[in-house]
């Protein structure tokens, strides 16, 4: 969602927001902006679209100053124009905010009916009108933070500038997630610890209620009701070098060939070199859950469903599925003696993470599965499993992804091997562990076919994904894929149910894409296969070595390296994000950030 960064500073600050900015436009924007204190002036610049024609304004104009707020926008109130773009200014006044304000019409109309006029159709604009009026009656900046934070209702995260202290920044955060860098004569705050990359050596994490006061060498932090307090100070190790394409063509494409490394990360976190469960996976499967529920969103509610097929026919242990934004809206009934599973990229999605709070308010244990260390779920979690996938900057995920699947595999593993479940099956998978990521090095190596294959349907309307058991989630992600990056239409289902209605989307041409396993279900699967085919489907096979030869009749075949039938939801997954990439690739689209989303959804 939307980016934020402020920077107090010693120096000139435009260039440290605007690689501040360039480094949130994984987030998703639709347009961004910039503002600073110089000439005892607020002074602004904002452009629709891309940072670089931001950028290209400020070329001619830059903008100088020792302190100054950026932001990226993704529009949730008002169109996309440079009116409502971000930074907001009211008086002597300029915000940064991402989130949304519950209560900004009743707001907007009492100011409004006090002589206040609005410039713009956000709910941000009421933030920096309500600190302009608290500043305007000489209150402090804490005094008036503590009164504008009182009448805020909903999710917000937002950094003011003060024309009358231009030294000063002041930050707030309530379930929208901020972070404040330190530096060398520089402090800054930004919505991630990518934003502050090389701006801040340490890092610090506000709180939900928390507000902060900070210039160039000090740093206030206070709670609701302004009281100082202190919170973990980390260590910013992200490296801005490693936030580059390096030699690729997008960062999607980098990061869909960084998973062979990523997945040996991951293994890596869940088993020592000996072979053995971690000391982490250990204490976690120690609570022995009746059941278990898994809330997630997105890509990640996918790679939860997987782990289901995984913990229910391995371990044993009945698991429930939620999509995140509507598990706590129907009052679902929480087992006492169960275990929540989070999944969450971010470790910052809004959705997810109050689905969490939902959860935990009822005394269950919690268990977060997250690619970024310090995030809020992280933080609130009762345990956490780190995924090693590194920085994921595209908006579409892959190489998280995979790292999920690989974290509930060896949550499965584990479960099984402590509840003496299917042992020599369970022993089987875990030899053939640490041979996925070679098996995926090898079907990386499909590139080239892949790309012939986009080509034949990079101009179709829509696209059908089929998948059976553990595939079948896969497949729901494989459409996904393709309509996140390509803005083809495609829909996933179990190949069980073509019969029962999407057989009826069948049309000369259309093509069904499956995913075929080496496994039970294959020889149905194969003739739900030969039923699109009669009726004119176009048949790209996705198949296990060994599966190949049963489905000689499809138009195209990718065999895919097989290592267990269980390990192949994992493997698969290669071909079906190359696919939706190089589509997208022959289609133009912006590829890491496709049009309307956004990477980490932090408003509801």
């Amino acid at each position: 969602m939307c980016g934020i960064i402020g920077v107090t500073s010693s120096n000139n600050v435009q260039d440290y927001i605007i690689a501040s900015l360039k480094r949130l436009e994984y987030r998703g924007y639709d347009s961004s902006g910039i503002a600073t204190v110089s000439d005892k002036r607020l002074k602004f610049c904002k452009a629709e679209g891309k940072i670089n024609n931001l950028i290209k304004k400020l070329k001619d104009n830059p903008l100088k100053g020792f302190n100054g707020i950026g932001h990226t926008r993704w529009a949730t109130h008002g169109n996309v124009s440079e009116d409502n773009a971000h930074p907001h200014i009211s008086g002597k006044v300029a915000i940064v905010h991402n989130g949304i304000i519950e209560n900004f019409q009743e707001i907007k109309d009492k100011l409004s009916s006090k002589g206040r006029i609005f410039n713009s159709q956000t709910d941000s604009e009421v933030i920096a009108h309500l600190f302009d009026y608290e500043f305007s009656k000489n209150k402090s900046k804490k005094e008036a933070t503590q009164n504008v934070l009182k009448v805020l209702k909903g999710a917000y995260a937002f950094v003011v500038l003060d024309l009358d202290d231009p030294n000063t920044l002041i930050a707030a955060r309530n379930a929208s997630p901020l972070a404040i860098g330190t530096g060398d004569k520089t402090n800054s705050v930004g919505s991630d610890a990518i934003a502050l990359a090389g701006i801040a050596k340490q890092i610090i994490f506000l709180e939900d209620g928390d507000f902060a006061i900070l210039n160039d060498k000090h740093i206030n932090i206070f709670d609701l009701n302004g009281n100082s307090i202190k919170r973990e100070v980390k260590p910013n190790s992200l490296d801005p070098a490693v936030i580059s394409k390096g030699n690729y063509r997008h960062f999607m494409q980098k990061e869909i060939y960084e998973q062979p490394e990523t997945i040996s990360h991951t293994i890596s976190e869940m088993y020592n070199s000996d072979g053995k469960i971690s000391k982490n996976l250990s204490e976690i499967i120690g609570h022995n859950p009746k059941s278990i529920t898994i809330l997630a969103a997105g890509t990640s509610y996918y790679a939860g469903l997987i782990g289901k097929y995984w913990i229910e026919s391995l371990a044993e242990i009945p698991v429930n599925v939620e999509i995140a934004s509507e598990f706590r809206y129907r009052k679902p009934f929480i087992d006492p003696d169960g275990l929540i599973i989070t999944i969450s990229q971010s470790g910052e999605s809004i959705d997810t993470l109050m689905a969490m709070r939902y959860a935990q308010a009822s005394g269950i244990k919690s268990l977060s599965i997250i690619n970024s260390i310090g995030s809020t779920i992280d933080r609130e979690s009762d345990y956490s499993i780190f995924t090693r996938a590194g920085a994921e900057i595209a908006v579409a995920s892959t190489k998280a992804f995979t790292a999920q699947l690989i974290s509930l595999l060896s949550i499965c593993l584990a479960f099984a091997e402590r509840k003496q479940k299917n042992l020599k099956e369970i022993d089987t998978i875990k030899s053939k562990l640490f041979k996925i990521p070679g098996a995926v090095a090898k079907a990386l190596s499909s590139e080239s076919k892949i790309i012939d294959i986009a080509s034949n349907i990079v101009k179709s309307k829509s696209c059908l994904y089929l998948g059976r058991g553990p595939l079948f989630p896969l497949a729901l992600e494989g459409a996904l894929k393709l309509k996140e990056v390509s803005y083809i239409h495609a829909e996933g289902f179990s190949a069980g149910e073509m019969k029962h209605g999407p057989i009826a989307l069948i049309e000369e041409g259309l093509p069904v894409i499956s995913l075929l396993a080496n496994d039970y279900h294959s020889l149905k699967t194969v003739s739900n296969l030969r039923e699109a085919l009669a009726r004119g489907a176009k048949l790209i096979i996705f198949a296990d070595e060994g599966a190949e030869n049963k489905i000689d009749f499809a138009h195209e075949i990718l065999k895919l390296p097989f290592l267990h039938e269980t390990i192949t939801p994992i493997i698969a997954s290669i071909p079906i994000q190359l696919l939706a990439y190089h589509t997208a690739v022959a289609k133009g689209t912006d590829v890491d950030q496709p049009k309307n989303l956004a990477k980490s959804v932090t408003v509801e």
